[in-house]
């Protein structure tokens, strides 16, 4: 982790989708949002963008927004200081599998706890098999 970059907490796909859709919206996503527009950096694990984008990807093809829609919120959150760290082999066969198993999460979930365990960051989700993996590992959760 670079010294001089301040990261105050692991954001998992769940959080930027509730600002996408209003339905979705609750209290954390915004809280978060806050927090993002105030400067501070957020880390995630390189999956992120893939679930965020098959996110809107489907919601194109349920007819819940449109391409012109999504692609205008992706150019958004492309912008906001979100940092996206790589994921090696060695750490998905070696660090995440375990974490995964251990809380019985997906492998894609366990990413995300993994990554805030690792650098003692509280994760921001709004998934709640997640948010119970994290407490059971002693993890600040963002409220």
């Amino acid at each position: 982790m670079k010294a001089d970059v301040t990261r105050s907490l692991v954001l998992d796909a769940s959080v930027p989708l509730a600002w996408c859709f209003e339905d979705e919206s609750a209290a954390l996503p915004e809280h978060v949002l806050d927090v993002l527009e105030s400067g501070t950096e957020m880390l995630t694990p390189s999956i992120w963008p893939l679930e965020v984008a098959n996110a809107m990807l489907m919601a194109e093809r349920r007819k819940r927004i449109t391409n012109a829609q999504a692609t205008a919120f992706l150019q958004r959150i492309s912008k906001l200081p979100i940092l996206v760290e790589p994921i090696p082999s060695s750490r998905a066969f070696n660090h995440i599998l375990p974490v995964a198993r251990q809380h019985q999460l997906t492998e894609y979930d366990a990413a995300y706890l993994e990554l805030a365990l690792r650098e003692a960051l509280p994760l921001a989700t709004l998934d709640a098999k997640l948010r119970r993996a994290a407490r059971s590992a002693g993890l600040t959760l963002v409220e």
